[in-house]
């Protein structure tokens, strides 16, 4: 059974570990995240995750099987949507960089980290919820609409250096 917790300075290989299995899996066409090796995710950005404190992990009798960012954080491209539920920033919680381990796949782990996403931002009095995803990222997006999420539009943009990249937006309100 899986367990969410904030993460720390100890999960930071294991993290780095988990992004490089992101990369093997997207270049053996498993999944469709957009993600490329050496530019994002990579080690840096787990190291910035855990700097800002908002680095969060999926841990299963003491292996770490997904990880993610949980902030306010929208991203630039966000302006340009055109969001069903205005909101301002501070009430507004994002969710960064989701992974689940694909040994792990099927078994409910993403679900019980965006219900911890969920119960996290409302702790934080953050009942507006927004993400993004690739647009060739069908299984995620599949999953995010099961939950309750809307996608409300797609977004070109250059994505952390990587050029091309058609960002669904999604959001979802929990007042």
């Amino acid at each position: 059974m899986a367990s969410y917790r904030k993460a720390g300075w100890g999960d930071l290989q294991a993290i780095a570990d988990l992004y490089e299995k992101a990369h093997d899996a997207e270049e053996a066409g498993v999944i469709h995240t957009g993600w490329l090796r050496g530019i994002y995710p990579t080690k840096e950005t787990v190291e910035a995750g855990l700097k800002r404190g908002d680095m969060f992990v999926a841990e299963d009798e003491g292996r770490i099987i997904g990880a993610g960012v949980i902030n306010h954080v929208q991203v630039d491209v966000y302006a340009k949507g055109s969001w069903k539920h205005p909101a301002p920033d501070e009430k507004v919680m994002v969710f960064h960089t989701l992974f689940v381990d694909p040994g792990c796949q099927h078994q409910g782990i993403g679900r019980g980290f965006i219900k911890y996403y969920e119960d996290y931002a409302l702790s934080e009095g953050c009942p507006y919820l927004r993400f993004d995803t690739n647009e060739h990222n069908l299984r995620a997006r599949a999953l995010y609409q099961q939950l309750g999420y809307e996608e409300i539009g797609i977004v070109p943009t250059i994505f952390n250096g990587i050029p091309g990249v058609g960002l669904v937006l999604l959001e979802k309100y929990l007042g």
